[in-house]
């Protein structure tokens, strides 16, 4: 089964139908938490289970934060023009293999991806909406709230965020230090905006009270 994320839940329930009836005989491709992603010329991958992290090394060696793909969500080296593009799993993840060919042959998989690559590209422009705030506080919050609404799963205490994060990723996101992001985290936790569950998993007891993305 295709695991459905906590946004646009009804059209991606529609688009987990789709992929479940047109590739149940496709064999996934499992990667372990940390794997590095093979990235292929001519096809793209879809996370069916679990999360990958987007990102590029500048030419200093520093590693930049682009974006996170999802389940129902797709990425690949057709998607993108950065030089040095890596993706890499956050978890273990389950991911299918679609060649560009197929996708081009088959209408209803090009308009699904579409609607797809679209919820990225929002993704991408609310990170770099977030890069606008003065205070790095807001960044953090606003980076985590945002996280929270494409990806994070309903429990008693809020929005709980399965997809694990360092420090220093999120800074790198959002141009500031490991920490800065570290105190803030601190800060937050002790306002009681930002728990932490037996799991260290991070949980936002506060959720936005829109399904959009909200800027400070």
């Amino acid at each position: 089964m295709v695991v459905t994320p906590f946004r646009e839940a009804a059209g991606s329930d529609a688009f987990r139908d789709f992929l479940e009836t047109s590739f149940r005989k496709r064999n996934l491709v499992q990667l372990a938490c940390g794997s590095q992603v093979p990235l292929l010329r001519h096809s793209i991958w879809l996370v069916v289970r679990g999360m990958v992290k987007l990102g590029a090394l500048t030419i200093h060696g520093d590693e930049l934060l682009l974006g996170l793909a999802g389940p129902n969500e797709p990425f690949g080296e057709p998607l993108t023009d950065v030089e040095a593009f890596e993706a890499r799993t956050l978890c273990d993840t389950d991911l299918l293999c679609l060649s560009m060919d197929e996708v081009r042959a088959n209408p209803t998989l090009s308009l699904a991806l579409l609607e797809a690559v679209s919820r990225r590209y929002r993704q991408s422009q609310a990170l770099l909406a977030l890069m606008g705030l003065r205070r790095v506080e807001e960044r953090v919050r606003g980076f985590l709230e945002l996280l929270a609404l494409d990806y994070g799963q309903h429990c008693e205490e809020g929005l709980r965020l399965d997809l694990r994060l360092t420090h220093q990723e999120v800074a790198s996101a959002l141009g500031t230090t490991r920490v800065t992001v570290t105190r803030v985290i601190g800060l937050l936790r002790q306002e009681g905006w930002l728990q932490l569950d037996g799991q260290r998993r991070l949980v936002i007891s506060h959720p936005p009270a829109s399904s959009g993305h909200r800027l400070r």
